[in-house]
Formats: structure tokens, sequence, C-alpha cells
């Protein structure tokens, strides 16, 4: 893969959350990737951050792809206006067309969903399933607690250190890409299993 990723995968929250500063952030993520030519791939959403950065990025000129579960878009969830729209049946069908369709990860803040994504594709990476960067926009600290509990898992014994080096926390935008150009593209060190 290139430095600079041709498609990029975001998750984040449905919702806005309660720190204004989160708008900006999913705003900015998605005029930066339009300025820069790299196709948005989320979850289809026009509601919360997702909508906001695939607003955005429509607005810039960028591509944006939605995949989207259709009990989400009878919800009315959707997004009407996207450059691509790929409806599925399941969030686990969901996951994994996100997944193929993307070069990197981008994770602003988010609810249980954002997790659920971040961790899938943060365990898969650790099994060596895959070498695309995983970044954590820590946008106001939101996600200080998950480096915390990450950091001590890997201290109580249950994840290498070097599964760490899989993912990478930046506080500023302007850092996502250079990010994602510095990760490790090795799969690492394979996860050691304790025998019984």
């Amino acid at each position: 893969m290139k430095s600079s990723p041709s498609s990029l995968c975001v998750f984040c929250g449905s919702r806005f959350g309660t720190d204004p500063g989160a708008r900006e952030v999913a705003t900015g993520l998605g005029e930066l990737l339009a300025r820069e030519g790299i196709a948005l791939v989320y979850g289809g959403g026009g509601v919360g951050l997702m909508g906001l950065v695939a607003n955005a990025a429509l607005k810039a000129g960028g591509k944006v792809v939605g995949i989207i579960p259709r009990f989400l878009l009878q919800r009315e969830a959707g997004h009407p206006a996207l450059s691509e729209t790929v409806v599925v049946e399941t969030m686990h069908e969901r996951k994994l067309k996100m997944f193929e369709r993307s070069d990197a990860f981008v994770v602003l803040p988010g609810g249980i969903g954002t997790l659920e994504e971040l961790f899938e594709v943060l365990s898969w990476r650790t099994l060596g399933l895959h070498t695309k960067p995983i970044v954590i926009v820590d946008q106001g600290g939101y996600w200080q607690a998950l480096a915390a509990l990450l950091h001590g898992v890997v201290e109580g014994g249950f994840a290498e250190p070097t599964h760490l080096d899989h993912l990478a926390f930046v506080s500023d935008l302007k850092d996502v890409l250079p990010a994602i150009a510095a990760m490790p593209r090795s799969a690492g060190v394979e996860k050691r299993l304790d025998r019984v």
C-alpha cells in the first residue's frame, strides 16, 4: 500500500456527543479526505458525526461510500445523497464490506458501535489477518480512558506490547495522514497463546 490511502474507513458516532469540538473534527476530517482525494468509506448514516463527516466530504467534492444495513435504512437513518450506497442485510456484513473497501481506519468520538467496530479491526490486526493502519483521533481527550485500558490489557498480560503498535492516537487532524504513513505494515509478533 502506498503511504497515502486511496480510501479510508471512518468509525464515529451516530450522535453528536456533548463536546462541540467533536463536530468540528468530524467536519474537518471530511474536508481533509476530499482535499487529499481519499474516498470516505463509512457506515452510511445521515445522522450524528457520521452525517457530518459525509456532508463535509461531499460538499468539498469528495467521494463518499456508505455501507448500511437495510433495517437502518428503514429507520430513516441513512444518508440520502452519497456517491455510492451499499445496502447489506446484517451488521456483520456491513463491517466486512467497510473493511474490504478501505486501506486504513480512522476512529473519531463515538459510542458502543464505534468501540465495537474498532475492536473488531484491532482484533483482526493482532491476529495477523490484515496490516491496515488504525488511527484514533483523541479529540479533547475523549479516548484517554481507552488508551489507559489498552495499556492495562498489555500490563495484565493479555496482549503483547507490540499490539499497541497496531494503532496510533493523535490529537490533531493534521497528524492523521502522517500517522497512517508511519504505521508498521508488518504483522508483528504472533499472538501468544497460553496452553493449558
